[in-house]
């Protein structure tokens, strides 16, 4: 952010300087004493066991205070600014200075591909524009503020992850980044420990069309059948869909399993509010892996392109894409094996996808899945695991192998089913890596599918590629 003088904060906040100078300049904004330090500005919100040594320390600074504490006084080189009210006046801040800056800004959210989609449409602005947003998938609602001042003079968009731990989350998002354009990538089952239940969690969602209000842009999963129980009909503003399978103003037809990625033919479709190039058919390419990862590309490129950017430009750009590290990510692996490495998280969507992406790559080679326990499913585990041993048994793998008292479930109910293949199911990892020695050859492709949580399981496929490695 640009350095903000003690004076303009007064303006921002309402408050009034009772101690410091008004010309003593920030560069930083906090509200959490912990990441406190010199030239930043605290919102003061605490109000007991505070720790006014760590003030101290950070000093020259700026507190933001509703209360004057006689110890905050006696801070030498520490400027207090008094307002009637901390969380007005911090709101307030935030409203002015978010309210500076007349660009498009993108809120993703999604229980999958959220990440993914936002990478590619920050890839695809940066050839031309400035552009900041969420790192990685650092998505918390402690972020948040930091994100936001990383909106500067110079920057021409933001991209930013809305991410859903409870209700109320995306709505909270919006008070910092008051989205133009809101994407939700699809809504399955998370996140059901802070949700409760499916419904929930899909209200939970759905606050993105309230996010993005009458004047901005939805991009929907067409394909997604939650999507329908969003009430979009009643939304005032600029809807545009994506999908495979349903009608969708952004469609893929056509698509095939290349080289380190996907091929598909974009058909685009024409609407009146929206001025497509005369061309309705585009030639896409995108890295990685999997009929998901197509559905993560057209998102981007609605998205993009709702920005001004041409869909051929933006194809071009796709191209270069690099794709995020365990995300369905190819290795070469013990005894000549691959491996297909997708533990960045675990969701039972998640899975389908990725037992979907076994099926499209494994090219005749024996298909081994490695499954651990699906975590934050609350009450609803038990059943949303067996739920995957039914996907499990209708896509078909040759053996499955289950980590974990949760994952167990997966495993009886795919045999239930009638999976042909073999079934393995261990309380721990113990044993695991000696079947793998045994049955892992350059014929075999093996899944590994868990939350990046799951530290046995983590290690175990590190080891796995690192044997692989060495033995090459």
């Amino acid at each position: 952010m640009k350095p903000i003088s003690a004076r303009t904060i007064c303006l921002y906040v309402n408050g009034q300087l009772i101690k410091g100078s008004d010309k003593f300049r920030i560069n930083d904004v906090v509200y959490h004493l912990q990441k406190m330090g010199p030239n930043k500005l605290l919102f003061l919100k605490q109000k007991w066991q505070i720790d006014w040594e760590k003030i101290a320390q950070s000093v020259p600074c700026v507190v933001v205070t509703d209360t004057v504490f006689a110890e905050l006084e006696r801070i030498e080189n520490c400027t207090i600014i008094k307002v009637e009210n901390i969380e007005h006046a911090f709101w307030g801040f935030v409203n002015i200075y978010r309210n500076q800056f007349s660009i498009p800004v993108v809120s993703v959210t999604g229980t999958n591909g959220k990440t993914t989609t936002k990478d590619m449409i920050m890839h695809i602005l940066s050839f031309d524009r400035t552009v900041t947003g969420t790192k990685k998938s650092a998505n918390s609602r402690t972020h948040h503020l930091t994100y936001l001042l990383s909106i500067e003079k110079d920057t021409d968009a933001a991209v930013f992850e809305s991410a859903v731990g409870e209700p109320g989350d995306v709505l909270l998002a919006s008070r910092y980044f008051k989205p133009t354009i809101g994407i939700i990538t699809n809504i399955g089952v998370y996140h059901l420990d802070g949700c409760k239940t499916p419904e929930a969690y899909l209200l939970a969602k759905a606050e993105m069309v309230q996010a993005v209000g009458s004047k901005g842009t939805l991009i929907v999963n067409a394909d997604d059948k939650n999507t329908k129980k969003l009430g979009l009909k009643r939304f005032k503003g600029v809807v545009h869909t994506f999908g495979v399978t349903n009608r969708a103003d952004f469609r893929a037809a056509n698509i095939t399993y290349g080289n380190k990625g996907m091929h598909f033919e974009l058909k685009v479709k024409k609407k009146k509010m929206f001025s497509f190039n005369a061309k309705k058919k585009y030639s896409v390419f995108v890295p990685g892996y999997g009929h998901h990862q197509v559905l993560n590309a057209l998102a981007a490129i609605a998205a993009v392109h709702e920005m001004g950017i041409d869909i051929n430009d933006a194809a071009k750009r796709l191209r270069s894409f690099k794709n995020l590290p365990a995300h369905l990510e190819i290795s070469p692996g013990k005894g000549g094996c691959t491996i297909l490495d997708d533990t960045w998280s675990s969701t039972p969507s998640s899975l389908a996808a990725a037992f979907q992406t076994l099926n499209g790559i494994s090219r005749g080679k024996i298909r081994i899945a490695l499954v651990g326990d699906i975590k934050r499913l609350g009450e609803f585990s038990k059943e949303f695991h067996r739920q995957t041993g039914e996907m499990i048994a209708d896509n078909g793998v040759d053996v499955l192998i289950t980590v974990g008292s949760k994952a167990a479930e997966i495993a009886k109910q795919a045999k239930r089913k009638g999976l042909k293949g073999k079934v393995y199911t261990f309380p721990t990892i113990h044993g695991v890596e000696e079947l793998l020695t045994r049955i892992l050859d350059k014929n075999s492709i093996l899944l590994v599918k868990s939350s990046s949580t799951n530290d046995e399981i983590m290690k175990l496929k590190t080891k796995l590629k690192l044997r692989s490695a060495k033995n090459k």
